[in-house]
């Protein structure tokens, strides 16, 4: 049977300095930490033992928490709620196996025992903080997995249905914020199907940018944003975490006396920051945009089918070094923000991450909808003219024309060296332009980049995996996270080394002991220690898990169903289709590929929600300036003779027109349609206001008013607080009857109000 391990801390013995006296200095320091940290461990109670880890610069120490030392965390928490007010049914009495003292879940054994051990000591932790000034030789702590559980998880995502899985199962298991993402991500999955049966008939009968497809999303997005503030605060009620707040430990670094509006001024000085890698990024992501959409189709020149792959790679060259200076920026700044829980510095870094992580997603699609679809042509003229120019006076005109014709007359035809490498004709030019670019990239954003991310979660980790055990010399079982023949030497060593300590045979007779012991009993809890300790090593390899990436592609995604699938009404069902997979995609990765989540406290996805409620306020701006737009009679423009000004970029289907119909007046028709579009967004923006108050109230008196778990909740509170009423009742004041009291006794023993009554009756 496998040792009772609750937790696995991950010490470094070594560094990697190449001075002697320094290698010497560094395990001298190494040896004081280990023994500190051992001793900082066992002396409230805890048990903890030390093993080799994955190399030799690596220990393990694996914690376990005696079930004395659990009832007291318990009951130390439960008095805690029980203060601050948090939901609870029972008293915070001394906790007992019971039907009124349920057991611990493994979620919140594993919690108690994390937070213990990692919270500083004013908040009553033992203060063993990764990678602190104190211990910067621990690594980190985890969890290891529960692979029964894991698998009929697995089992149960694949054959059943998805509501046959209870979210109440994953919280017992993983805690509450990953309970809660599952219960965001199937909710979110259940709501995909009313606009997926939507957008069938209105992409089958070719109606992209209606009006009645794009009021019905809008009411869709903003009815399922608040529907969702409304069911994960019933979650919290029903799991007892509303108001967890205000029971979190304080962060680890956090100065105690700090002004809350030091704080705020501290991150509104990081909200330039903020704009400027904005307007970077914006401007790098445009430069691009025009690359790609204008430049590549002019190039005509040797090469000119690969040139289109330039793009790409600029933005595989370019966007992410940008992003991880931005994010590093963004760290350091939340960090000197001095926030006093991790919950809101998550927050704030959330904020932070994802306000340029949507502009990576959202502004091509933006510039295709408002510049390339109205003004590709006059942006394709002015690249032509600015940077090739006419006569060869642009910036690479010197280059059009010259490079063929020294290439020599029998290479090229007499067409081609007329041409030049650039294109220059004008009406060519305009030709050029893709009238279906909004759908096709639509298409890659809701179906290409999603199958993308699956390869990256599912199948990439194995093929590094496998790279690195290779590189390892441990062949390709080190993909599945077993070590090959290095590793279980370094087992055997250890049961030898074990039995040198309890007195048993000589190093010097080990090589054989460990494979030729007899002893039927001893083996096999030998053969059971191996592989528990090969098994735990694996799990150390693998990566920690982190909400922000899965969060951020589920709201990603709305974000492209809410702000543009009125151009492409199949993107609701490619999300869906999505959601079904990666419902079993993202529990595959986190028991197979990721660290057991560590079980947070909380009583919401946090930022999430004002994300999402962003997008919708969001949507109803660009999806009203998009109908208006591209819809009908009004997309095109009709001036007062009833002939059309902008059919040369704007159709109803899009279609670019040769240059030839354009008329004189077309730019100016174009700027008042769009100033027309802006009016209309920012009216659509006060009518999101009132429809959003109006189903929130409606809401709020369907799901939220008479819940049953809010009525339990409310009349389990009552008991309790009868309960402890009833246990300080014979707990009175005696009080000394004052001397004054005993005077006026006379006063109080004679009542007049009856003789005055009967009197009354006589006289009448």
């Amino acid at each position: 049977m496998s040792p009772n391990v609750d937790l696995v801390i991950v010490f470094r013995t070594n560094s990697s300095s190449l001075s002697k006296q320094q290698a010497h200095d560094d395990a001298r320091k190494a040896e004081l930490q280990y023994s500190s940290l051992l001793h900082t461990l066992t002396e409230p109670g805890l048990r903890a033992v030390g093993r080799r880890g994955e190399t030799q610069e690596q220990l393990l120490v694996l914690v376990s928490c005696p079930q004395s030392l659990l009832r007291t965390l318990a009951n130390r928490e439960r008095h805690s709620d029980f203060i601050y007010g948090l939901p609870t049914s029972i008293l915070p009495t001394i906790l007992t196996e019971s039907a009124s003292h349920p057991p611990l879940t493994p979620a919140d054994r594993l919690r108690l025992v994390q937070t213990y051990i990692t919270s500083t000591t004013s908040d009553g932790g033992l203060g063993i903080i990764p990678r602190s000034k104190e211990w910067d030789l621990v690594e980190s702590v985890l969890g290891l997995h529960d692979h029964e559980f894991n698998e009929v998880w697995i089992r149960s995502w694949t054959t059943r249905q998805i509501t046959s899985v209870k979210v109440e199962k994953i919280r017992e298991q993983f805690g509450d914020s990953v309970a809660l993402y599952f219960s965001f991500l199937s909710s979110y999955t259940r709501a995909l199907v009313f606009p997926s049966l939507l957008g069938l008939p209105f992409y089958f009968l070719k109606k992209p940018y209606s009006p009645l497809y794009t009021t019905l999303l809008l009411l869709w997005s903003i009815t399922f944003v608040e529907w969702w503030t409304i069911r994960e605060r019933i979650l919290s009620v029903r799991w007892g975490t509303r108001g967890s707040a205000k029971v979190e430990k304080h962060r680890v670094g956090y100065v105690p006396g700090f002004p809350w509006w030091k704080r705020e001024l501290r991150m509104v000085a990081s909200v330039p920051v903020i704009m400027f890698f904005g307007v970077v990024l914006a401007g790098l992501l445009t430069a691009i945009f025009v690359f790609e959409a204008f430049v590549t189709h002019l190039y005509t020149g040797p090469g000119h089918k690969y040139i289109s792959f330039s793009p790409t790679i600029l933005f595989v060259a370019l966007v992410p070094s940008v992003l991880a200076i931005y994010h590093s920026s963004a760290r350091k700044f939340t960090q000197w923000e001095n926030h006093a829980h991790q919950s809101t510095h998550d927050a704030s870094l959330t904020i932070k991450t994802f306000t340029l992580s949507a502009i990576v997603a959202y502004l091509g699609l933006a510039l295709s909808a408002f510049v390339y679809v109205p003004f590709g042509g006059e942006v394709m003229q002015l690249v032509q003219v600015e940077v090739f120019g006419t006569g060869g006076k642009g910036w690479l005109g010197g280059m059009n024309g010259t490079w063929i014709g020294g290439r020599g007359a029998g290479v090229v035809n007499e067409k081609r060296a007329t041409q030049g490498v650039w294109l220059t004709d004008v009406s060519h030019a305009r030709r050029k332009l893709n009238p279906s670019r909004l759908q096709d990239q639509m298409f890659a954003y809701t179906v290409t980049n999603q199958i993308i991310n699956t390869f990256t979660e599912i199948g990439l980790p194995y093929i590094l995996r496998f790279i690195g055990s290779v590189r390892n010399g441990k062949g390709g079982n080190g993909a599945r996270g077993v070590g090959g023949k290095k590793k279980r030497v370094g087992f055997e060593d250890e049961v030898v080394g074990r039995q040198h300590q309890e007195g048993g045979a000589s190093p010097e007779k080990g090589a054989g002991v460990g494979a030729e012991k007899v002893g039927g009993e001893n083996d096999k809890e030998e053969k059971e220690d191996r592989e528990f300790l090969e098994r735990v090593r694996s799990e150390v390899a693998l990566a920690p898990y982190d909400l922000f990436g899965d969060y951020s592609e589920m709201v990603t995604q709305f974000g492209y169903v809410v702000l543009w699938s009125t151009i492409w009404p199949l993107a609701p069902v490619m999300a869906l289709l999505n959601n079904f997979l990666e419902l079993r995609s993202d529990a595959f990765k986190i028991t197979h590929h990721n660290r057991r989540p560590l079980p947070i406290r909380t009583d919401s996805i946090g930022p999430w929600s004002e994300s999402l409620s962003f997008l919708t306020w969001l949507a109803a701006l660009t999806n009203s300036a998009l109908v208006y737009l591209f819809h009908g009679d009004g997309a095109i423009g009709k001036n007062g003779n009833g002939s059309t000004t902008l059919e040369t970029n704007i159709q109803i289907n899009n279609t670019h027109l040769p240059e030839t119909t354009v008329s004189h007046n077309t730019n100016g028709t174009k700027r008042d349609l769009l100033f027309k579009a802006v009016l209309i967004a920012l009216a659509a923006s006060h009518g999101y206001i009132i429809v959003r108050g109006l189903v929130r109230h409606l809401l709020e008196k369907i799901v939220w008013a008479g819940c049953k778990e809010v009525e339990e909740a409310e009349r389990n509170s009552r008991e309790v607080k009868g309960r402890y009423l009833e246990s300080v009742a014979g707990s009175g004041v005696d009080v000394d009857v004052a001397p004054e009291e005993e005077e006026g006794k006379s006063f109080w023993g004679y009542d007049e109000g009856l003789d005055e009554i009967r009197r009354a009756v006589k006289d009448a």
